[in-house]
């Protein structure tokens, strides 16, 4: 079975969304039986590319027009539901960066059957490890990390390379009518999203794999 997950490396239930989808699998012993394919998807495409280094809080603060207070409240709920499911969330430390270079690191590691590690890391460096998604210094370390050779990625990030991968993504999520992430695809058949609870993963997975079996 293939799930296929559009997710923001900005979004903290999309982390959080791929730590209970992992617990699900985990619970039923089926990793081997499952292709999972990371679909690209930006929350906020008009931030730009070279900005001010701005935190999350005042970041959602001007994009709501909420009060700075009124952020952090908002916050709070993420905060939570992060730590139950087993992650740290620094938003004091968090920047506020375009993700679209992030985006192409995600398909070149893809193509090296790196592209759950890319995720992974670079959700932890984002929200646990306060660094910047957007600075091409902290990209080539966090794509080093994974075992991407450091040439290959100044490459990638000094040319527009992956940057049609990332449009195509971004364009399907369209047509299929994604509105926010994390949105899960099970075999083009059926769709969880938002950061749903365990049980709801399994039971998604368990519909779609007895379909699947019935093929």
């Amino acid at each position: 079975m293939k799930i296929e997950i559009w997710s923001d490396i900005m979004c903290p239930f999309c982390y959080i969304g791929k730590r209970h989808l992992e617990k699900a699998i985990h619970k039923m012993n089926i990793r081997d039986a499952l292709e999972i394919e990371w679909k690209s998807y930006q929350l906020d495409p008009t931030i730009p590319v070279q900005t001010k280094r701005i935190g999350v809080y005042e970041y959602l603060s001007d994009a709501k027009g909420i009060s700075l207070e009124q952020s952090k409240l908002m916050h709070e709920r993420a905060l939570e539901m992060a730590k139950n499911a087993g992650l740290t969330y620094n938003f004091d430390h968090a920047i506020i960066g375009n993700s679209f270079d992030a985006h192409r690191l995600i398909q070149f590691a893809k193509t090296k059957c790196l592209g759950d590690e890319m995720e992974e890391e670079l959700f932890k460096a984002y929200f646990t490890n306060g660094k910047d998604i957007a600075s091409k210094d902290d990209l080539l370390e966090i794509g080093k990390t994974v075992g991407l050779k450091e040439n290959e990625v100044k490459e990638l990030l000094n040319t527009d390379s992956y940057s049609e991968e990332v449009k195509k993504d971004l364009n399907e999520a369209q047509q299929i009518g994604v509105r926010g992430v994390p949105f899960f695809v099970f075999d083009r058949k059926y769709a969880l999203s938002g950061a749903q609870p365990v049980e709801a993963f399994v039971e998604t997975i368990k519909t779609a794999l007895g379909e699947s079996t019935n093929l």
